[in-house]
């Protein structure tokens, strides 16, 4: 009896420490995208940066920004095996920088006050499905791999969008989101929380799933926060 009561503590110790540390990565991507994105978010930045010398389209370096955290994000949860724990700090904190860079974009098009209400509806929605998918006893496995695959697709569209340019079709991608990304929220906490209660792991591999966790969820929230913004946002 002695020893389950130890387990069960030293479960639940390691347990809360694993999620401190997911979050903690988490609000310090949100932090340095966020600072970044105020400071970049301009007309003169942008305007030097992301537009062709004629101003009249997108540079190269707008779509190396756009594009080079999806390549960045996947070397992360693919290699992390093969990466030491700093290379993958430093990954992370690339990638969260280069999002900065890319929703630098959102300052001058929507008004300041519509991107903090939808920030702090999104992290509404946000907590409310992470407890949800923590707590919840119904496997969500098969629920999160339909979501994925919707997931895919949307990514797909939203490429083909940036050429095309379409509102309606911006509007269905993210009414779509919305649901995609809460629904995945809910399946994230509940894979992390079993990967969290897995026995056996070691530190250092504990260490750096708890990072991945971290870009996972940071992933998500940025995703529904995007949609929601495109929704509900009142443009400058």
């Amino acid at each position: 009896m002695s020893n389950y009561l130890n387990q069960e503590t030293y479960t639940q110790e390691s347990t809360r420490v694993f999620f401190r540390n997911v979050y903690s990565y988490m609000f310090g991507a949100l932090s340095i995208s966020g600072l970044i994105a105020y400071m970049a978010g301009n007309k003169e930045f942008i305007g030097t940066y992301f537009l062709n010398a004629e101003g009249t389209g997108l540079s190269a370096l707008f779509y190396v920004v756009v594009f080079a955290p999806v390549g960045l994000g996947l070397l992360i949860q693919m290699a992390y095996n093969r990466l030491s724990m700093t290379a993958l700090l430093a990954l992370f904190v690339a990638y969260a920088g280069l999002m900065g860079l890319s929703l630098s974009t959102i300052f001058l098009i929507y008004k300041i006050s519509a991107i903090a209400m939808t920030f702090f509806v999104s992290a509404g929605a946000f907590a409310a499905m992470a407890i949800l998918g923590y707590t919840t006893k119904t496997d969500l496995t098969k629920f999160g791999s339909l979501l994925y695959m919707v997931f895919i697709g949307m990514f797909i569209a939203g490429i083909v969008n940036l050429f095309i340019q379409s509102d309606g079709f911006s509007f269905i991608i993210s009414v779509l989101g919305v649901f995609v990304f809460t629904g995945l929220t809910a399946y994230q906490m509940q894979q992390l929380k079993m990967v969290a209660q897995t026995p056996g792991i070691s530190e250092e591999d504990r260490n750096k799933l708890s990072l991945i966790g971290g870009l996972q969820l940071y992933i998500l929230f940025i995703n529904l926060f995007l949609s929601l913004l495109r929704i509900l946002g009142n443009r400058n």
